[in-house]
């Protein structure tokens, strides 16, 4: 039986506040700033553009911020920041993209400016240039390692569950 899933929550639970909690805030945002500063300043810039000068919407989801972007791609993680479609006509869609992308900001905690190169890169091409072996083969878009990662820390660190068939 499949539990059900609340897709309308829109973000992860309050953390209590307490010493513990508050010491590991203080290192995620460090370990963000300084290992993963040249992923964090793009995406930084990015937020500051779009939110101050374009007006989009945004949200904190945990430690992250997402943007929400009048375009017609899925979503984009830059450290912290976090862009995606808004609107979009599936709320499911939108629960599990937020989840999802959230995983991918915990991907550049550890991988600092590796990022790009472990992450970015091959996700973009996955996402860019395989569509069309996806939809032929019926081969999932969280087949590839670094989007099945990136479900499995989402869900791990946001303590939400993805809606999304196996």
């Amino acid at each position: 039986m499949k539990t059900m899933i609340d897709i309308t929550k829109k973000s992860p639970d309050k953390k209590e506040k307490n010493a513990k909690n508050t010491i590991l805030d203080f290192l995620f945002y460090l370990v963000q700033w300084t290992w993963g500063l040249p992923v964090n300043l793009v995406g930084a810039i990015a937020f500051l553009i779009c939110t101050k000068i374009k007006g989009r919407r945004w949200q904190k989801f945990g430690y992250s911020y997402i943007v929400y972007l009048p375009w017609n791609q899925g979503g984009l993680s830059l450290g912290l920041f976090i862009f995606m479609k808004d609107q979009h006509k599936s709320k499911k869609w939108t629960y599990n993209t937020r989840i999802h992308e959230y995983g991918h900001t915990w991907q550049c905690l550890l991988l600092g400016p590796l990022y790009y190169i472990v992450i970015a890169l091959p996700s973009a091409i996955w996402c860019n240039f395989f569509e069309g072996y996806r939809k032929k083969n019926n081969v999932s878009y969280y087949k590839v390692y670094c989007e099945s990662w990136a479900n499995t820390w989402g869900q791990k660190f946001s303590r939400m569950k993805m809606d999304i068939d196996k």
